[in-house]
């Protein structure tokens, strides 16, 4: 592997986020196979820095990416990038979840940077096997969160704010909540029960005690609306990169045989065309985790948390930088999973008339 390849890790301006895209024991893989790699320092990462320096890796001050990486490095990252008034050109080939290519609110702006810099967007979600598989995705530990929580909520368990915790002290108070509930008389729905997301949800219903109903591809073909209003809950894990006739729309709240009393969206597909879900504008937040839809003798409560795998920050990036290691070690080679991100990219500029970067 070329010594020339050069990672800049940086720190996630969001506050709750403490996930990190590369663990330290795969940073130390990386480095023994000459990729250069500089790791920002952050307080909030649930991984120390010193674990980082035993690697082999680089240290560097938080948010220093902008004025002292080298132009030729790969940021990497996971969430969005501070915007802003007087954000600055995009000059590196970023590496995160930029959200940029469904018409999501912002992504015009980040776009624009990226051309204004030169840079690139090697966007995460993207990043795609020969048939079209992503490679490395946070999907299964988000799928498990989003259900915990609503198996939380509808037990009047869930305190705010969130805070991070592990998976056996989750599994502990889903166990906990459970004696105090006879599982037959909630009714819970996963859609997209067959991908990544939705086995995590599943797996979160089961260890909750409850055993959901699992909706895949043949049943959203032909979605029976009634069928989904008999539910208490509703775990949405479905994302979709074409728009679809939407799942839920705001009629279906009011409708007077609905049971169904908490939604969940694992997706957070909010602003964009490809919504499936188009019932909410905004998504829930780590202080304020649930949003009431409807009041009255029928309520309707909302979960949509758009980093749900930040709660158990340790087991989601270790599963995901186990998965995004071996593009990396790739990245020198410029072809697959990296030529297809690229290509994404610039197909997304040329839909918005942007011009293409060199």
């Amino acid at each position: 592997m070329s010594d020339t390849i050069h990672l800049w890790m940086r720190h996630e301006a969001r506050r709750t986020e403490r996930r990190a895209p590369l663990t330290p024991q795969d940073a130390a893989r990386l480095v023994g196979a000459g990729i250069r790699i500089t790791v920002e320092e952050s307080a909030q990462r649930a991984f120390p820095l010193a674990d980082y320096t035993a690697a082999g890796c680089a240290t560097a001050p938080t948010g220093s990416w902008h004025e002292q990486a080298p132009d030729g490095a790969y940021v990497l990252g996971l969430k969005e990038l501070p915007a802003g008034p007087g954000a600055p050109a995009l000059r590196h080939r970023h590496i995160y979840f930029g959200h940029a290519y469904k018409g999501q609110a912002g992504a015009r702006e980040l776009l624009d940077r990226f051309t204004a810099g030169g840079g690139a967007l090697l966007d995460m979600e993207y990043l795609t096997d020969e048939a079209g598989r992503r490679v490395a995705a946070f999907g299964y530990w988000a799928g498990y969160v989003g259900a915990a929580l609503a198996v939380l909520h509808h037990r009047r368990a869930l305190t705010a704010p969130l805070v991070p915790t592990d998976r056996p002290a989750l599994d502990a108070l889903l166990a906990a909540t459970a004696a105090d509930e006879d599982p037959a008389t909630t009714a819970a729905l996963v859609i997209g029960a067959l991908g990544r997301c939705g086995r995590g949800a599943c797996d979160a219903l089961v260890q909750a005690g409850l055993e959901p109903t699992r909706w895949d591809l043949p049943e959203t073909r032909a979605l029976d609306r009634t069928a989904l209003l008999a539910h208490d809950l509703l775990v949405n894990t479905v994302l979709t990169t074409t728009p679809v006739p939407p799942f839920l729309t705001k009629a279906d709240l009011d409708e007077p045989a609905r049971r169904l009393s908490l939604v969940s969206d694992v997706t957070c597909d909010v602003t964009s065309d490809c919504n499936v879900l188009p019932v909410y504008d905004e998504t829930t937040t780590w202080d304020e985790p649930v949003r009431t839809l409807r009041e009255g003798e029928r309520p309707l409560d909302l979960i949509a948390i758009d980093n749900l795998p930040s709660l158990l920050p340790v087991e989601a990036s270790t599963a995901f930088s186990a998965e995004l290691a071996p593009q990396l070690l790739r990245l020198a080679e410029w072809d697959g999973v990296w030529a297809r991100a690229l290509h994404t990219y610039r197909t997304a500029l040329e839909a918005q008339e942007a011009p293409l970067v060199s």
